[in-house]
């Protein structure tokens, strides 16, 4: 073992970062693509189903609060393994705690917050290993290791839907054990592959310090909005095809949560590739706009397949908005803790939490999932907000600093 730890490189590295993205993507992408199958087989209505999201997203903004103090004593190596481990028994329970536990919904939900505390441990983890790598450009790295999330969510629908045509939903049991090599792998990368840590890298300012910064909260906010606009959409986009929109399954889920996560990839590796180019801002800014457009489309489309394109473009349009949060953080926070990677995971796992709980809860039955839709039209619009909001900001803080100048 130790002789293929010499021969590995960041750039392994990296590649074990994306392992790690995509097991997230199987946490947040296939037990949706089950929700009409366990409304079927065991009885779960569209409140339960919930629950399973909400609870996700819950865990993981604990696991997101406790995993700094956590990483201190363990390390960054082992904590990356445990948290591929956590995943690995998430995945594979689902393939049989849902039959050995009265009422299925308690398996489930077991197997969804073991899967879930990994999924958290890898949002505080990854983006830190990321950005202390010693690559050429860090915001290509860092865009290029978040998209792989958006092709690992492309690869779970179209590996589940082949799966589904070939075998038949019914074996979905199956199809959770092949997903559990995803974590396995990740596992067995992070055991050998060269990591540093932030503290390694650079000296960081003082937490103090960075929470008394408006900028600080201002993002956090624009990171709550980022991840309930970017799930509000892919955790409902197959069950409101479905059941909403009247497709069938197969078309549901290649022309929404796969379109919508294709496209998601798409717009983080061309922000990757024009980040250091262009003004930030209003490529968010940008952004925004076309997913308001999206949402009410999506909401409001008699079509269904214009209301299916609307789920698409979505995607394309908050593909930039997570990873571009890290970017401005940077170019406005430069003294910024490494605790803030953690803090705005925190704060990105709360909007995941709450957009697609408000879609669930306004909706109130499968077949009126558009009006939650409507409803989440109000994330990117407060994120555009936020975003105005830093430009004024920097823009006073210019003219101050060049009248200081002139004094």
């Amino acid at each position: 073992m130790g002789a293929v730890k010499n021969k590995l490189t960041y750039s392994h590295t990296l590649a074990a970062c994306c392992l790690a993205y995509i097991t997230q993507s199987v946490a947040s992408t296939f037990l949706p693509l089950l929700f009409v199958r366990f409304g079927t087989e065991f009885g779960l209505d569209i409140g339960r189903l919930t629950v399973l999201v909400t609870v996700t997203f819950f865990t993981q903004i604990f696991v997101d609060a406790a995993a700094p103090v956590i990483v201190r004593k363990t390390g960054y190596r082992a904590l990356t393994v445990a948290a591929a481990v956590f995943s690995l028994c998430g995945f594979a329970g689902l393939s049989f705690m849902a039959d050995i536990i009265p009422g299925a919904f308690w398996g489930i939900f077991i197997c969804t917050v073991l899967y879930a505390i990994g999924a958290g441990l890898i949002e505080v983890l990854i983006t830190p290993i990321v950005d202390s790598c010693p690559t050429a450009k860090k915001a290509g790295s860092m865009a290029f290791v978040h998209s792989s999330f958006s092709a690992g969510c492309v690869m779970v629908v179209l590996v589940s839907t082949l799966f589904f045509s070939v075998f038949g939903i019914e074996n979905w049991r199956v199809l959770a054990l092949i997903f559990a090599a995803v974590p396995l792998a990740a596992a067995a990368g992070f055991m050998l592959v060269p990591i540093r840590t932030p503290e390694e890298v650079r000296e960081r300012g003082s937490v103090k310090d960075m929470i008394k910064t408006p900028m600080f909260w201002i993002f956090g906010v624009v990171m709550v909005c980022a991840g309930a606009s970017e799930l509000s959409m892919s955790q409902w986009a197959s069950a409101f095809a479905e059941a909403g929109l009247g497709v069938s399954k197969t078309m549901g889920d290649l022309l929404g949560p796969c379109a919508f996560a294709f496209l998601m990839f798409l717009g983080r590796i061309i922000y990757g590739k024009i980040s250091d180019k262009v003004d930030i801002v209003k490529v968010m800014l940008a952004c925004s706009a076309l997913c308001v457009a999206a949402y009410i489309t999506a909401s409001f489309a008699k079509q269904p397949v214009v209301a299916l394109l609307g789920c698409c473009v979505c995607g394309f349009a908050v593909g930039p908005m997570w990873p571009g949060t890290f970017s401005l953080c940077s170019k406005y926070m430069p003294n910024i803790s490494s605790v803030i990677f953690a803090a705005y995971a925190l704060f990105g796992d709360l909007g995941c939490t709450g957009g697609p709980a408000v879609v669930g809860l306004i909706s109130g039955d499968s077949s009126n999932i558009s009006k939650g839709l409507s409803i989440a039209v109000v994330f990117p619009v407060l994120l555009a907000l936020c975003l105005i909001v830093v430009k004024i900001i920097n823009r006073n803080n210019k003219k101050e600093n060049l009248h200081k100048s002139k004094c």
